[in-house]
């Protein structure tokens, strides 16, 4: 078990903020009200969500697990379309469901196959590990579908090129999306590459703290991290073949609309 930090050492954390916050203020660096903002929310959105986990742990109802991965998924979905700044009634629904595949088979991998668990829906590991994949999609997701939609947009006239020599939809958008999911996935294989040398990762320090020795540890990371490279390229894919039918015209140009 890990040492409990209280609620009065976690109120003197917070003089920490004192240093950055001096430093944008020397700086003159116009983040300071946008700082103290994302701290807050952070606060009391990661105080609420623990008391409803604890709660959700005590209970141990499936329904009840699989009601909050739904509103993960939704939080994601809505988180990747503002990042994006498409149209959400284009792409919400292929979107939701991209990211329920890319967290669903990865997460079934690893609870029901790996841990072998004879509850598949205990919310101690399906929550944590789901949320890991699902924060990591989302990243990717930004990326993936922003870096394709732009660059169709940006090089419109070589892209139309390409369908008046006779290339179909698909093959037209293929390079497109082999960019995408190139800049996409870039991220998390340097991470892979550079994992145990530049930082201990996150489930690899938790189930240490937790009391596991390293070698435990370690046979975690291993497997959340290929459950994570999985989800996110499945997701990744996923996202932008589900939301091509939205975005083009029948004719296969993109659709101006889509474009917040």
């Amino acid at each position: 078990m890990a040492h409990d930090i209280g609620y009065a050492g976690l109120a003197a954390c917070y003089l920490l903020l004192l240093l950055p916050l001096g430093a944008m203020l020397w700086l003159k660096i116009p983040l300071i009200g946008q700082t103290v903002v994302s701290v807050a929310r952070m606060t009391v959105q990661l105080l609420l969500v623990g008391f409803y986990l604890q709660f959700l742990f005590e209970l141990d109802d499936w329904r009840l697990t699989t009601l909050w991965l739904v509103v993960m998924i939704v939080v994601a979905d809505v988180s990747i379309l503002r990042g994006t700044h498409l149209c959400v009634r284009c792409f919400a629904a292929p979107l939701f469901l991209s990211l329920v595949v890319g967290t669903a088979l990865p997460l079934f991998f690893f609870v029901a196959l790996l841990l072998r668990l004879p509850h598949w829906m205990d919310p101690q590991y399906v929550v944590p590990i789901a949320g890991m994949i699902l924060g990591n999609c989302l990243r990717a997701d930004i990326v993936g579908i922003r870096t394709f939609y732009d660059s169709i947009r940006k090089s419109n006239r070589a892209y139309l090129r390409r369908l008046a020599a006779g290339a179909s939809r698909a093959e037209a958008v293929r390079p497109y999306l082999r960019d995408a999911c190139s800049a996409a996935l870039a991220p998390t294989v340097a991470s892979m590459a550079t994992i145990g040398l530049v930082a201990l990762p996150g489930m690899m320090t938790g189930v240490i703290l937790g009391g596991s020795d390293p070698a435990t540890a370690i046979r975690y990371q291993i497997a959340i991290m290929i459950a994570i490279f999985c989800g996110t390229a499945v997701t990744v894919v996923a996202a932008i073949l589900l939301t091509l039918r939205s975005a083009f015209t029948p004719a296969g140009t993109l659709d101006p609309s889509i474009f917040r």
